[in-house]
């Protein structure tokens, strides 16, 4: 789930959605809507080298430990 906006009634009830219809192929990180997610491609950069400790950067980092994680790719 991406742009996950907490402040509206509708996120919560589309997250709830999405995870009833597709089950367990929904990974549990949510990335929030932010403004230095939509910043950063605008200087070229990825997240994580243009705000690597802003709650975006969190999120996709803990995003990869998930796919990491859910596909046993660590070794």
């Amino acid at each position: 789930m991406t742009m996950f906006d907490s402040r509206t009634k509708l996120a919560p009830s589309v997250v709830g959605e999405v995870r009833q219809h597709f089950g367990e192929q929904v990974f549990d990180t949510v990335i929030p809507r932010t403004t230095r997610l939509a910043e950063a491609p605008s200087f070229g950069k990825p997240i994580i080298h243009y705000d690597r400790y802003s709650a975006g950067a969190a999120a996709y980092e803990v995003l990869a430990e998930e796919v990491v994680k859910r596909l046993n790719l660590k070794k």
